[in-house]
């Protein structure tokens, strides 16, 4: 899998920073939940326009 389809970086949205799929989550957010203790699937229920493999894309972004 490649996050290159899923990260975007828009300059006018969240200052820069990658996101989403073009949403306003970013990939520190997502990473900061995983952080913070939160399952992918507690991820999810929360956020339910995320995906499993937009959270891998975060990881292997991050990683």
């Amino acid at each position: 899998m490649s996050y290159r389809n899923i990260i975007t970086i828009e300059p006018g949205k969240r200052g820069g920073k990658p996101c989403i799929r073009r949403m306003r989550i970013t990939v520190y957010d997502v990473l900061g939940w995983l952080a913070a203790g939160m399952s992918h699937a507690e991820i999810i229920d929360d956020f339910p326009e995320l995906t499993e493999e937009d959270i891998r894309a975060c990881l292997e972004f991050g990683g």
